[in-house]
């Protein structure tokens, strides 16, 4: 039960510093008032949490072990999302500079379609090979 109210202390007294600023502004009180007090409530919210921090209670050893291999797990996960999504971004970068110009070679002379794909098939094997890589991370977890 005294976790819960520490939980909910922070957030309360956010609620009540907002109400407070509503209510110096329908009263006409200055701004810079109101802004003194989200800072203050800010930095006293801050210090709260950083006084009473919530700590879990002793677990067994087979909890802590499954709950490192779940930990583990999911930082794969992490990995292969970051790998297909940052070579996605790098290939979206490659292909919409190189894809312009392709189609402006083509438009000038249509001989030039074979060596300008080319360039854009280079820019899509880099979101290609995140792909793979994220596969590789995955199959392995």
């Amino acid at each position: 039960m005294l976790q819960y109210l520490l939980m909910f202390i922070p957030a309360a007294f956010l609620v009540i510093s907002v109400l407070l600023c509503i209510r110096s502004f329908k009263n006409g009180k200055s701004p810079k008032r109101a802004v003194l007090t989200q800072i203050f409530s800010f930095l006293a919210v801050s210090a709260f949490c950083l006084i009473t921090p919530l700590v879990a209670h002793a677990a067994d050893a087979s909890t802590a072990v499954e709950a490192a291999a779940s930990s583990s797990k999911g930082l794969g996960y992490i990995s292969a999302g970051l790998s297909t999504g940052l070579s996605c971004i790098g290939g979206g970068i490659a292909v919409g500079g190189s894809a312009p110009a392709a189609i402006g070679a083509t438009s000038e002379d249509p001989k030039n379609f074979g060596k300008s794909i080319i360039f854009v098939a280079l820019g899509e094997g880099c979101a290609l090979y995140g792909m793979l890589i994220s596969i590789m991370i995955i199959s392995s977890l």
